[in-house]
């Protein structure tokens, strides 16, 4: 992912509907889907840090994330006992594996999870989020450093030797606006990397985390038939 990429996100995390809203369904499927108090959670590829303080309240968070100047912004931001940042990825086990938006990033995607599997408890999960449909693949996801997108077979496919905890689209109720226009911008190859990612006007900033959040409250009880993205929790079965 370009260098731009990661400022854009430092910049915008904290107000972005998006950012924001992502946030508040990892954390209601972590909180379902928790097995103790205190958790050891490895953040892998945390980015601009969008989720950490979030995380820091199910137990102490191990930050994974190679891209240099963002890991010296996450060291200097996130200095606490309750965070540590790691150089690399080692014999150290955790409870809790999130990837949020970062298996599309992988050229490999089965072959990084079956490595950091051998960095899971037992019974620890991989909780996952991704974006969802090759057909809305734009030049916003070559950018961002995108391999593709991603449907629920796809995603079952790279955990077929894992428990299937929870696996759902999400972004539903905005699926048709948004995928319309991204499918015009495909089309028409249109670059709209920076109004996307930058945050909208309070108001409609508002009102699209307002109906994107709106999900949290019901995710947890239904499985959505489509949406920009998609969540899963996998468990390993020993």
């Amino acid at each position: 992912m370009r260098g731009d990429v990661y400022k854009r996100h430092i910049e915008n995390f904290k107000n972005h509907w998006w950012f924001q809203g992502r946030k508040k369904i990892i954390e209601i499927i972590l909180e379902k889907n928790k097995n103790k108090k205190k958790l050891d959670i490895l953040d892998f590829g945390a980015g601009s840090g969008t989720n950490l303080k979030m995380l820091s309240k199910f137990g102490k968070v191990y930050i994974y994330e190679p891209h240099q100047s963002t890991k010296a912004f996450l060291k200097k931001n996130y200095k606490s006992k309750n965070f540590q940042v790691l150089k690399k990825i080692t014999n150290k086990k955790f409870d809790i594996i999130l990837l949020a938006d970062v298996l599309e990033h992988l050229k490999n995607d089965k072959r990084e999870i079956d490595k950091l599997s051998k960095n899971l408890k037992s019974k620890g999960k991989f909780l996952i989020t991704v974006p969802a449909f090759q057909l809305l693949f734009t030049r916003k996801d070559t950018i961002l450093g995108h391999y593709r997108r991603y449907n629920r077979g796809k995603l079952k496919n790279v955990f077929k030797n894992y428990k299937i905890i929870k696996l759902t689209y999400f972004n539903f109720f905005l699926f048709f606006p948004i995928a319309i226009v991204l499918l015009i911008f495909r089309i028409l190859k249109i670059d709209f990397i920076d109004d996307v990612e930058k945050k909208p006007n309070n108001f409609f900033n508002s009102l699209l985390y307002s109906i994107f959040v709106f999900e949290s409250k019901i995710i947890n009880f239904i499985n959505f038939p489509f949406g920009i993205s998609i969540i899963g929790c996998f468990q390993r079965n020993d």
